[in-house]
This record gives structure tokens, C-alpha cells and sequence, in this order.
């Protein structure tokens, strides 16, 4: 912690029970230190903040309101829960987050009871929250159940399902909705703050209840239109009418920076005892710093950086990252085919469609968080003739694997799958992690399944999908920089199905798919210093693979060693069957691939994480030993 931040009250503050014993007045001076904390420490490790900023006083107030973690408090995505960790006991291991070994950037039920259900992913926050409410009624509790979801996570079809649930349900279950870009509709001042402590109040939720047991007693006609002009009257001053649709009572909008406007409305949803409750909250992303304030996209994810000027001290790496091979590349295919357009799901930036976009503004699609549109969306456009890039990391596409299947690969449509993030993202940790792509597409009849080796294969294979249109095909590529390869001018077309051989050997063949390659080098030119020539080939495509080439390398070679970062079931076990079927282990041929361990791998250094895996060359040395039954020798070379 800085030597020079003074923070009397959050230092007396171990946990929300310590927070509720201030007196409401101390409340505005708390959150102004849990926000000097909070900068502070994320600008020695880095990490999320901007969301976090914004939720500083929501954060505060519910903690001071609600009797957490009795009462379930649910952050959706986790980005916005940092000032959260402050209040719940983990404020001294905050200069760890998201560093090996320390707290995880997101909300995780192992690390805290006040952390009630974990996120990675966005808008499930409502489904949870339900589950959670149905579970104490069921049990015959009478704790409050609170899910907090940004305005970004409401775009996702999921969050309305649930929605629509809970008021079909009638479940007693409220919704803080951190509208922080104003997206629905702006607080306007005092009179809004009025509206919303009468609306939530307990006189006029009686009053209201009172005139809904008058009107039942009405005709049809005479009830339903009394309860259209009540809902009409206060969605005309609060903008909730959408809302209300879906079954919840809505509150808001109110300032959620305003500790004066959230503590009472928070206060009398609390002990307003039916029924699910919408309380709509306007926030600033990144308030309270400057440098946040008036660049929100730039600060919601950040490097170190330095708390006086905001200046960041992310590392400029000598070769391109691959996003931007990937960005670059489709630009360069867009401005030969005026045909291909780019979707993301919310991620420009992350993604590197933010470029495409400026160029072609009307090739290029945000859909918000919404994968499984974002499919589907693209099957329509390949449906007319176009040649639709999804672009979205490997994480979040598993969240649209139904209409992977259905709408684009048994129709054979060619959308083609940029999938950004694959194998292990370092401090995102599992939620994140791009594991499961290959495992999930590859068994898919007539999807084509490739993986770079290094910026210059991403760049080919960009070219490639750009002129495949027999079907869907997709490349995978991850994190960070290249390899610092000479890159070509343009990609080349790749011949469908077709590996490279990177050196020749006789004994030991290593079969790499994507960008272990340059550890199966190193360990191949290890392996020969021990009179185990080693040959290593480039993969490129786990679907159709390369039958030929796998056939010389299981006929040649004494042991094959089948490398890749990901899970069990991807590109080994498409070789591995293939060879089954066709014999190719009769002969004796001693196969190991190497893949994700079956765990999910908490957060750490990309690269201690691929060691840990036994993905390095290390890793690869060890199994070829071992392979040959010189176990010893094995265990010598990893000490």
C-alpha cells in the first residue's frame, strides 16, 4: 500500500459486519477511501477498473443495507467486484490479484463466503440470483437475494430469460441494474430521487397493492385497463415500462454515486417482502479518476501504470501481437472482397475489429454480448452470399455451441471463426482460458479446424478462410505476442488439410497443432544432442488432418509425440482415432500427446502454466523418455 494514502475508516473495516456499525453520515468519506484503495492497488498489479470505480458507493450501500453473505450478493462478470474484495476481508491480498498464487480477478466462491456464486462469463448473474431465491423459499429462509448485472451483460438473451422467469415466478428477488453508460434512461435530479423513494416506498407499494384487490373485484375490461394506466403513469416518469412487461416492480432511475439517494431506496426493497424488484442504478465508469473518466474502454482493463498521469507501463514486445496479425490481415482480404464483414460480440477492441471498423463502418458488426446471435447472425449473412469473420475469443464461444450445430455446420454454411485467446490467458485464469475450441469443433462433420504456429501461419490462414466457401472453417491463435517471424506481404492460400514438416529426424517425431511449435523445435534440437534424432512437423489443421503426413510420421518413427494446447479430446484424439482405424499403432508405434491437464488451471504466467502442463520443452523431453522407458533419465532432466 502507498506510504502517503490515508484511510482512518476502511482501516477499521474488516469486514461489511465492521462497515455497519458507522453511522450513515461516514458512508460518502468510506467509499471515497475504498476508491483511493482501489487505485492504488490496481495500479501495482494491473487488472480491472474502470467497472470497479463505477460500483464504488452502489458497492458500499449494499453492503451497509443488505446483512451479507447471509443475505447472497451476486456480481455479474466479476469486473465490477474489486471494491467488493475491499469490503470482505480481502483488502491486504488486493496487490496480489490476479498474480499466482493471489486473488482471482473475478468473483470465486472457494475464496470467500461473501462471494456466493462465481463469474467469468456475463449476465448470468439473474438466472443464479433466482436459483438462489427459489432454494430459500423451498427451505423456508427469509434472507434477500441480490443480483447486481452492468447494462452491457442485459444485451444477452440469457438475462431476459431469466427475467422472464422470475416474474412468472413472482420470486422475491431483487435486480441492482449499474447502468453505467445511461443506456436506458438518465437520472434526472432530485424529482427522479423523489420518484424513486416514493415507488419504492411502503405506503405507496401498499396503496398500489390495495387498488390491485379493488380491481380484481372489477370486470375484465374495467381491471385490465386500471393496471395499463398505473403502469403507464409511472413507467411516463421512470422509464421501467419494459421491465414491468417481464414482471418486475422497477425502481429508479437514481444516481449511484448519490449515498443519499441509495441507501433509502436500498433500504426499502429490502424489507419490501414479494415479488421480484428492478432497481435501476446510473453510474460513471471509472469514477472518481480522471484518466478512467474520459477513457472508459482504454481503463476498464489496465497494466500497471502510474497514478499521477494515468500513463500505463504496458511493454511494447518486438513482434506483433497476434490480434493485430489477425486485424491487419482481414483488412487487407476486406479491401480485396468487398463481400467479407466482421462480427464481434462486444469485443472490438479485445478482438481487433475496432480497426476493421474504422474502415469499413458498414462491414462491421458489434453485437453486443450476445454470441449466440452473433452465430446465427453470421449464418444469415454466409446464407446470402457473404463471408461473415466471428470473431470471438474461445472462451466466449462456447457460450453458442448449439448454434454452431444447428444454424451453421449441418447447414453447411461458411462462417468463418476467428478465435482469438486459445490455450492458456494467464491472469484471467479458467474462466477465461481458451481450452475446449478444438475439443467442441473438431468432432463437427465438415467444419475445418486450423491453428497458427506463429503470426505468419495466422496471416495464411486468414487468406485461407477468406477463400474457403465449401463450409465453415475456423483458426485459432492466442494472447500476446508473435514469435517475430518475417511475415509475408499477403497470406497464402493453404492447401485444405495439409501439414508442413519444420525438420527432419529418425527416431522421435513431435506433431505440434499451433504455437507450441517453437518449444517442439527446441526440444527436438535437445532430443538430438542425446542421439534421439527428432523430427517435428506443423500440423495446421486438426480437421480434415493431414492423413498422409501422420502416416509417414507413425511409419518412420519410433515414438510420436502429439502436442497442443488444449483439453483432452482435440487434435490428439482426432490422430489418435484416425491411427486406430487404420492401424497405424499395430506396428508398436508409441504415441503420447500431450494436452490441458483435466483440471482447471487457476490464474498464473502463461508461461509457468504451459510448464506446469508439461507443454514446454522440458515437458516434451520428459515425455519422450519416458515414452522409451528411460523414466530416470526423464526425472533427471526435470530436476
Amino acid at each position: 500500500m502507498s506510504q502517503s494514502l490515508l484511510t482512518p475508516l476502511l482501516d477499521q473495516i474488516q469486514s461489511p459486519e465492521d462497515l455497519r456499525r458507522f453511522e450513515e453520515s461516514d458512508l460518502r468519506q468510506i467509499a471515497d477511501e475504498v476508491r483511493a484503495d482501489l487505485i492504488d492497488a490496481v495500479s501495482q498489479t494491473g487488472g480491472h477498473l474502470g467497472a470497479g470505480l463505477g460500483v464504488v458507493e452502489l458497492t458500499v450501500a449494499l453492503h451497509y443495507v443488505f446483512e451479507t453473505p447471509d443475505d447472497r450478493l451476486i456480481w455479474d462478470v466479476g469486473h465490477q467486484a474489486y471494491p467488493h474484495k475491499i469490503l470482505t476481508g480481502r483488502r491486504e491480498r488486493m496487490r496480489t490479484i490476479r498474480q499466482e498464487g493471489g486473488l482471482s480477478g473475478f468473483a470465486k466462491r472457494t475464496e470467500s463466503e461473501y462471494d456466493p456464486f462465481g463469474a467469468g462469463h456475463s449476465s448470468t448473474s439473474i438466472s443464479a440470483g433466482l436459483g438462489m431465491a427459489v432454494a430459500r423459499d423451498l427451505s423456508k429462509g427469509t434472507n434477500n437475494v441480490v443480483a447486481v448485472i452492468g447494462d452491457g451483460a442485459m444485451s444477452a438473451g440469457m438475462a431476459y430469460e431469466a427475467m422472464n422467469n422470475a416474474g412468472a415466478l413472482d420470486a422475491r428477488l431483487i435486480v441492482i441494474l449499474n447502468d453505467n453508460d445511461m443506456s436506458i434512461a438518465p437520472p434526472t435530479g432530485a424529482m427522479s430521487h423523489y420518484l424513486a423513494r416514493l415507488v419504492s416506498g411502503k405506503t405507496y407499494r401498499t396503496l398500489r397493492n390495495r387498488a390491485k384487490d379493488i380491481t380484481q373485484k372489477l370486470p375484465t375490461f374495467f381491471r385490465e385497463g386500471a393496471r395499463k394506466t398505473e403502469e403507464y403513469t409511472r413507467g411516463f416518469f421512470t422509464g421501467g415500462t419494459m421491465f414491468e412487461e417481464l414482471g418486475f416492480y422497477y425502481v429508479g432511475p437514481i444516481d449511484g454515486h448519490d449515498m443519499d439517494a441509495l441507501v433509502p431506496v436500498l433500504k426499502n426493497v429490502r424489507d419490501a417482502k414479494t415479488g421480484p424488484i428492478l432497481v435501476h442504478v446510473v453510474t460513471k465508469k471509472g469514477k472518481g479518476y480522471e484518466p478512467a473518466e474520459n477513457s472508459a474502454d482504454k481503463y476498464h482493463g489496465v497494466s500497471k501504470f502510474d497514478v499521477i498521469t494515468g500513463a500505463q507501463s504496458k511493454a511494447k514486445g518486438n513482434a506483433p501481437s497476434y490480434t493485430s496479425v489477425f486485424s491487419s490481415s482481414l483488412i487487407q482480404e476486406a479491401g480485396e472482397d468487398e463481400k467479407i464483414v466482421a462480427v464481434n460480440a462486444a469485443m472490438p477492441n479485445g478482438t481487433g475489429l475496432d480497426k476493421f471498423a474504422e474502415l469499413y463502418p458498414a462491414r462491421s458488426f458489434d453485437v453486443g454480448i450476445a454470441e449466440q446471435h452473433a452465430v446465427t447472425f453470421c449464418a444469415g449473412l454466409a446464407s446470402e452470399g457473404y463471408k461473415p469473420f466471428a470473431a470471438i475469443y474461445s472462451t466466449f464461444l462456447q457460450r453458442a455451441y448449439d448454434q454452431i450445430v444447428h444454424d451453421v455446420a449441418i447447414q453447411k454454411l461458411p462462417v468463418r471463426f476467428a478465435i482469438d485467446r486459445a490455450g492458456f490467458v494467464g491472469a484471467d485464469g479458467p474462466t477465461h482460458a481458451g481450452s475446449f475450441d478444438t475439443s467442441f469443433l473438431a468432432p463437427l462433420p465438415g467444419m475445418v479446424v486450423m491453428a497458427a504456429s506463429d503470426e505468419a501461419e495466422l496471416r495464411h490462414m486468414v487468406r485461407t478462410a477468406a477463400a474457403f466457401d465449401e463450409g465453415p472453417i475456423s483458426f485459432r491463435y492466442p494472447r500476446g505476442n508473435g514469435t517475430g517471424v518475417d511475415m509475408p506481404e499477403r497470406g497464402e492460400i493453404l492447401s485444405i488439410g495439409k501439414g508442413r514438416m519444420i525438420r527432419e529426424g529418425s527416431k522421435v517425431a513431435i506433431l505440434s497443432f499451433g504455437t507450441r511449435l517453437a518449444e517442439a523445435v527446441s526440444a527436438a534440437e535437445e532430443l538430438d544432442t542425446y542421439g534421439l534424432s527428432t523430427s517435428v512437423a506443423d500440423a495446421r489443421f486438426a480437421k480434415p488432418l493431414d492423413t498422409e503426413l501422420i502416416a509417414r510420421l507413425a511409419r518412420e518413427h519410433e515414438v510420436l509425440i502429439l502436442l497442443e494446447e488444449g483439453a483432452a479430446g482435440g487434435f490428439a484424439a482426432q490422430v489418435l482415432h484416425h491411427l486406430a482405424v487404420t492401424g497405424g499403432l499395430d506396428s508398436g508405434l508409441k504415441v503420447r500427446p500431450l494436452v490441458m491437464p483435466d483440471i482447471f488451471m487457476d490464474h498464473g504466467k502463461p508461461e509457468t502454466m504451459n510448464a506446469d502442463a508439461g507443454l514446454d520443452r522440458a515437458g516434451i523431453v520428459d515425455a519422450v523418455f519416458k515414452a522409451l522407458g528411460r523414466d530416470e533419465r526423464a526425472s533427471s532432466l526435470r530436476a
